[in-house]
């Protein structure tokens, strides 16, 4: 067995853990290698690119919070990944500091779990060649600068859903639906739902509302505006500028996210936790 380790080079504890880990690993002769910008910021030899970690070895460990987690999974593809919490909110992030190094041990005694999750994969014609891009918890495309207000056609399997004046769209996953959507009013939705939810962002309409729809429904979504460039961001990472008209077509993913599961989290526990749900709040009135 050999851990790829991933991690957030921007937080002190994070590379602190990632020593520790290191120290813990050696003792017990388990091989591991760094991602190379992690190793540079550690001083440790063992290092790679992150695109060459998924071909090296055989489970991802990712230190940081739930954007480390993000970027981790997309170059894990079919390998595990461990999320280790070290940052704030981590919805995704399945285990403490403290449980870190129990996780570990399951993975190598082959005795853990699975959560897999449902990924997006976008797709745009560039110069006739088709790129494709995946994201575990959405694809957005914004306004930017654009200094109007444009406008979003949606089709859904090639029927048009409506024409939305916004600031931006939201396509995002069940596991997504906690992230930039649920901020921008959309709802939340139990992960491992087989569906997908469309928010737009601060829509020039009253009645313009978050949909639930099958993940199964292949959506297609442009902006109608005379110019101007648009971003398209693949969770939270843009990935380039549209241009005006260009049709970006999203569909579920045929490689789901393999996350190691904490046995001992419970979804509704998290949700009461992450938001502070049923809590009485002093505020000092």
């Amino acid at each position: 067995m050999k851990f790829a380790i991933v991690v957030n080079v921007s937080r002190e504890n994070a590379l602190d853990l990632a020593r520790e880990l290191a120290l813990w690993l050696d003792k017990r002769g388990v091989e591991y290698v760094f991602e190379t910008l992690s190793a540079e910021k550690l001083h440790i030899a063992r290092s790679a690119p992150i695109e060459e970690l998924n071909r090296q070895c055989d489970a991802f460990i990712s230190l940081g919070g739930d954007g480390t987690l993000l970027f981790a999974s997309h170059y894990a593809m079919t390998k595990p990944v461990i999320g280790v919490n070290v940052g704030y909110l981590g919805f995704l992030t399945e285990f403490t500091q403290a449980e870190m190094f129990s996780a570990i041990e399951k993975v190598l005694n082959n005795t853990y779990t699975i959560h897999n999750r449902s990924q997006l994969e976008a797709s745009l014609s560039i110069d006739g060649n088709v790129q494709q891009l995946r994201a575990l918890n959405d694809v957005v495309i914004e306004k930017g600068a654009y200094p109007r207000i444009p406008t979003f056609v949606i089709k859904l399997d090639g029927e048009l859903l409506s024409s939305y004046r916004a600031d931006g769209i939201i396509i995002a996953t069940s596991t997504g639906s906690t992230a930039y959507s649920m901020s921008a009013g959309g709802p939340i939705i139990a992960p491992k739902s087989s569906v997908f939810v469309i928010t737009p962002i601060c829509p020039h309409m009253l009645t313009v509302r978050p949909i639930v729809i099958s993940d199964e429904k292949i959506i297609e979504v442009s902006v109608d505006a005379p110019d101007g460039e648009f971003p398209l961001n693949c969770d939270g990472h843009l990935v380039r500028m549209l241009d005006p008209r260009k049709v970006v077509t999203i569909r579920k993913s045929p490689e789901p996210v393999h996350l190691v599961a904490n046995e001992k989290r419970d979804y509704c526990e998290i949700l009461r936790t992450k938001l502070l749900w049923g809590r009485e709040h002093n505020f000092g009135l």
